[in-house]
């Protein structure tokens, strides 16, 4: 049997994601223990500057896939975002936001 695609479900049955800026596709939703946040996929090709990830402290270097994250409500401002790896954005629960001196 052929597999039918629904958009907006979540593999695991539960309910939609919530897309902010759908139109433009720019930014997602997402919960977690640490509150909600408005997460954006960065493309490599995309990619021009040097950041350094809060979960691992190492540098996304010009050409690396990333996300960018600011919190969802409304004292989240520009200066609040943080390019993060797609790794340790995932593993935030088990890894906190550090910085090494």
């Amino acid at each position: 049997m052929p597999r039918r695609n629904r958009p907006g479900r979540r593999g695991d049955g539960g309910p939609p994601e919530r897309d902010l800026g759908a139109g433009t596709g720019w930014a997602r939703a997402e919960s977690g223990a640490d509150g909600d946040w408005l997460v954006r996929t960065v493309p490599g090709a995309q990619t021009t500057k040097f950041y350094r990830c809060p979960g691992c402290d190492h540098e996304i270097r010009p050409g690396t896939p990333h996300v960018v994250v600011w919190p969802a409500d409304e004292t989240g401002s520009v200066a609040d975002r943080r390019h993060w790896h797609r790794a340790c954005w995932d593993a935030r629960a088990r890894r906190r936001p550090h910085r090494r001196w």
